[in-house]
């Protein structure tokens, strides 16, 4: 069960008589500390990839209190992919004709804007060819590298054609034969370095959802 942060007082206990573990999606790391301080148990919270806001303060907690990050976002609705390598930046609604396409839109606008985000894409491009993978398969392997990761969500949208011939390039990124050198970790670096200060900008993860 996951629980967003303004129903988790009214729920709580309820999700606590149930079977299996509690997990909990757009909480910031204050809330996260103050369920855990009241002895109850975690298993995990949600992040996306672009944005980098946990490794500020929630990836050190969750670390320590044997809280696994279950990340969405790994691949912005797609825009993390060789589909949108060298290409204009998209800004009507029928290039960006999903809510994930214009949510990961806006959080790339607010992280750095489409030159530097074609900077990023570029840089991935050349960490796949090196291994021999795809753009989203480095990108995804990236995420489950960081500390406190425990596991991706790769959409898959059904009734779209060819949805599902991602599913082994998905696989890919999370075997033990993809792993990405500090070469490549330096490199994807030197972009998201210059990408601005998120944490400043909106605020703790989640934030944006209760501004």
């Amino acid at each position: 069960m996951s629980l967003g942060q303004d129903q988790w007082s009214a729920r709580i206990l309820f999700s606590l008589c149930l079977p299996g573990e509690l997990a909990l999606t757009n909480f910031d790391t204050q809330r996260l500390e103050e369920i855990t301080n009241k002895g109850i148990c975690i298993s995990s919270n949600q992040y996306s990839l672009i944005d980098q806001r946990p490794a500020a303060r929630m990836e050190q907690f969750c670390v320590a209190n044997n809280i696994k990050l279950l990340t969405y976002g790994s691949l912005a609705g797609s825009l993390l992919s060789e589909q949108y390598l060298g290409k204009p930046e998209p800004s009507s609604r029928a290039e960006l004709n999903t809510a994930s396409l214009s949510k990961y839109k806006n959080m790339i606008d607010a992280w750095g804007g489409w030159t530097l985000f074609q900077d990023l894409l570029v840089a991935l491009e050349t960490i796949a060819k090196r291994h021999e993978c795809s753009v989203a398969s480095v990108a995804t392997r990236y995420v489950l590298d960081r500390p406190a990761v425990g596991g991706v969500i790769i959409g898959c949208r059904f009734g779209v054609a060819g949805a599902g011939h991602h599913i082994s390039d998905s696989l890919r990124s999370c075997s033990p034969d993809l792993r990405l050198t500090a070469e490549d970790h330096a490199a994807i670096e030197a972009v998201t370095r210059r990408s601005r200060d998120l944490m400043g900008l909106i605020g703790d993860c989640g934030d944006e959802y209760r501004s």
